[in-house]
């Protein structure tokens, strides 16, 4: 038995904390969504405290052989400029994050077997676990063997998105690759932990599908993982469409769109059922949204990200090229300016050091490292 089989029962089967959840989000006055707001900002401090974990994601490829018409790395888009790292450039741009004051990194590739093949993954983290601690990966799904391969060599933590909980515009999204696969993305999270890893994390990418069903169906699956994989902890994202390599004049659906009230209220919706989750705040949001909404029930914030590979130093622009239909071309004209293409646009672009003192100013433990292996000695 897997998520796949609650999963495929879920109109006609409801728990109890499901239904609460789902009472939850539906549409309320403000006073009422107010008591959530402060009930979620109470919940969370009891839990965690004044605190908030910062993160940055290091991407090392933007290959990819899936056709995700919502992703700027779409394997069809074929105008990106495409490079994957060395492991030598991976550990330039880890300690550039060291320097900025990092100890948690999210390392992000495309999928794509012929250049994140078996073995590259292990030996980025091989090469940075000595000064980054806290490693986790959001890469394309692997078998529980790769998973375990991954946690010997140091990876602690995995952030999977289903992208969208709704088969039929899955599968109308997904036209070619791997990533086609519905249940096998699915149950991924389950894997992940039959491997061993710590920490997982999982969302739903808003904006492909009806905000409403996506948040009851990411909150059955994390209510599943929490009774069968209850070993790990747990994160949520709630990360919303931002425009992209290809539709860098994308325009939300207004019949899809989460607002930033139902944000808000998302976000106490998931506090108030399950109080012990931590839950991300991404870059993607505007600074003055971030800055009005973290103390309501979130727990970590990404900050200064760079959406592509060698983002923060410039490392691998001297590979960059084209990809079409899985063959290399060469540039034609090349610019000492260029860089490998983004995945999408992030809107809060101030430092972390910008946001590490804004929460300190407000009374927040910025809190950079949480993690060392240390704690796993027997001496």
């Amino acid at each position: 038995m897997s998520f796949v089989d609650t999963f495929n029962r879920l109109s006609e089967e409801k728990s109890p904390l499901l239904r609460k959840f789902e009472s939850l989000i539906t549409p309320v006055g403000d006073a009422q969504l107010e008591t959530m707001a402060r009930e979620s900002q109470r919940l969370t401090q009891q839990y965690f405290g004044k605190t908030m974990r910062l993160f940055a994601p290091l991407y090392v490829s933007n290959e990819c052989v899936n056709n995700c018409s919502y992703c700027g790395f779409s394997r069809d888009n074929a105008d990106i400029l495409r490079t994957t790292l060395t492991v030598p450039q991976v550990v330039t741009e880890a300690k550039h994050l060291y320097d900025l004051g990092f100890r948690n990194i999210l390392l992000v590739a495309g999928e794509h077997p012929k250049f994140v093949s078996d073995g590259y993954l292990q030996e980025c983290i091989e090469a940075i676990k000595s000064f980054i601690p806290t490693v986790a990966i959001e890469v394309g799904p692997m078998e529980d063997h790769q998973y375990a391969e991954i946690v010997q060599h140091g990876g602690e933590g995995l952030i999977v998105y289903q992208e969208t909980y709704q088969r039929e515009v899955y599968k109308n999204l997904h036209t070619a690759g791997p990533k086609k696969k519905f249940d096998w993305r699915l149950e991924c999270p389950e894997r992940a932990y039959a491997g061993g890893f710590r920490r997982i994390g999982i969302g739903a990418l808003f904006g492909l599908a009806p905000w409403k069903q996506e948040a009851l169906a990411l909150a059955a699956h994390l209510e599943y993982l929490y009774k069968h994989c209850w070993k790990a902890q747990f994160s949520i994202a709630f990360p919303r469409m931002r425009p992209y390599a290809g539709n860098y004049q994308y325009s939300p659906d207004p019949e899809l769109y989460l607002s930033d009230r139902a944000l808000v209220q998302l976000t106490a919706a998931f506090r108030i059922c399950f109080p012990k989750v931590s839950i991300v705040l991404s870059t993607r949001e505007p600074a003055g949204l971030r800055d009005s909404i973290y103390h309501l029930g979130f727990t970590h914030m990404s900050a200064g990200s760079a959406t592509e590979p060698g983002g923060y130093t410039g490392a691998g622009s001297d590979d960059l090229h084209h990809t079409i239909k899985g063959r290399r071309f060469e540039l034609t004209d090349t610019s000492p300016c260029q860089k490998a293409t983004e995945q999408f646009q992030i809107d809060d672009k101030r430092s972390p050091a910008q946001i590490a003192s804004f929460l300190a100013q407000r009374g927040y433990d910025p809190v950079w490292k949480d993690w060392d292996e240390a704690i796993l000695s027997t001496n």
